[in-house]
């Protein structure tokens, strides 16, 4: 991951509800959610939403999914992890072995 890209995605995940969208389709797993569903369990509007997820979108950290009619969204955990790995790739004065628990703890087979 580049500097630009990374900054992308840690301003899109500092906005609420871009924050919000991104942790529910997080824990949702690799079903994803509708952009409609999205929409209501947040209380958000649907325009709102959709302008949301085209800016997690297009930061690499959520990927659209056509399911018929339906356009379902899922956290793109490959993104997420190369935004962290990003973040810690000098991490601890350059032994990054010292890091290796908290990357083992943000690890999964999602």
């Amino acid at each position: 991951m580049d500097k630009k890209l990374a900054l992308a995605a840690l301003a899109s995940l500092g906005q609420e509800t871009r924050l919000d969208i991104f942790r529910l389709l997080v824990k949702a797993g690799a079903q994803g959610v509708p952009a409609g569903e999205i929409a209501s369990r947040l209380g958000a509007v649907q325009n709102t939403t959709s302008a949301h997820l085209k800016i997690l979108h297009h930061a690499g950290l959520v990927r659209a999914e056509r399911d018929g009619r339906v356009v379902r969204y899922v956290a793109d955990m490959t993104g997420f992890r190369d935004l962290l790995a990003y973040l810690m790739e000098d991490c601890c004065n350059g032994s990054p072995e010292l890091c290796r628990p908290v990357i083992d703890a943000i690890t999964c087979e999602c």
